[in-house]
This record gives structure tokens, sequence and C-alpha cells, in this order.
């Protein structure tokens, strides 16, 4: 039973590599976006997101969950059997946004998306400095204090290389 747990700033790469896990036929997969809002610009309460993650769990003996969401991740840490962590360079992650296909579970059209370009840019480039849940010093606690096995991922070309380990 694989449960594994990849977070990191946004553009980080953490959907690329979950989607390569989940091509395993055996390998649920959450993306945490898809349980954090209402709808866009709204973020359901915490305690209804930490309920709808606790059900996947519950209900799937293997999984990859991926999101960038601290509360989330540290719930959901309890359960895993692995951590990644991407903690790409920032300027990695701003690119790797600039490159992102289209996520239609996301956004209804591709220009939906691009009209949140700028907006998500600037977030990305604040990520060593926030702080909170969406900061690297909260992401960087949470690999920390893990205890079981963890990696932490610190460029795309690594990443790639765990991606292609995964479907071999």
């Amino acid at each position: 039973m694989s449960k594994i747990l990849i977070f990191g700033n946004s553009g980080s790469g953490k959907s690329t590599l979950a989607r390569r896990y989940a091509d395993d036929p055996g390998l649920n997969h959450l993306d945490l976006d898809t349980i954090a809002w209402e709808e866009s610009g709204v973020r359901k309460s915490a305690a209804d997101s930490t309920a709808e993650l606790q059900a996947f769990i519950d209900a799937h003996d293997s999984w990859v969950i991926e999101g960038c969401y601290g509360t989330l991740i540290e719930e959901a840490s309890n359960s895993a059997s692995e951590l990644i962590f991407l903690n790409l360079p920032v300027e990695a992650c701003l690119k790797n946004c600039r490159e992102r296909p289209w996520e239609p579970h996301k956004y209804e059209t591709r220009e939906d998306q691009d009209r949140n370009l700028e907006m998500l840019l600037s977030w990305v480039a604040e990520y060593e400095t926030r702080t909170g849940e969406f900061s690297l010093k909260a992401h960087r606690e949470i690999f920390e204090t893990f205890k079981g096995k963890k990696r932490e991922l610190k460029s795309n070309m690594e990443s790639q290389k765990v991606a292609e380990a995964s479907t071999s």
C-alpha cells in the first residue's frame, strides 16, 4: 500500500509528479485544490476540507495526494507512508507556471486560467518570505518532523527521475 504525499510551492511540479504516480491503476489521486475551494476565490471551511480529506484517505488503501495547503498536508501526513517535498527554486516554479498546461479540473477554459497567471506568479514569488500554511517555513517544518520515508527534490530534473522510476 502506497500512501504518497507530494507538496511544495505552486509551480513546483506537484500535479505532474502526482499524475505520473496515479498512472498506477491501484493508486487513487487527490489534488487538494479540489477539496479546498467552494468556488473560485471562496475557500471551504477548514473543517469541511479536512472531513473530505479524511473521507478520501479512509476510502482508499493506496493513494497519492498533492497540494500546497499546510494544514491539509499535515493532516494527510498522519496517514502517509512517504512524503515528497518539491522544494524547487522560486525561479523554476515561475517558469513552470508560465508553461503550465490548461487544468480543466480547475478552470472552465484556458483563458480563465491565463487570466489568473499574473496573480499566481506574484504569489509564487512570495513563497520564501510568506508566513502561514503556504510558506516554505511551514512546508519545511512538516518535512522535518515527518518520521517516515521522505525525499526533498530540488529541481525539475530530480522530479523527472522520480517520476520515471515510479512507472518502471
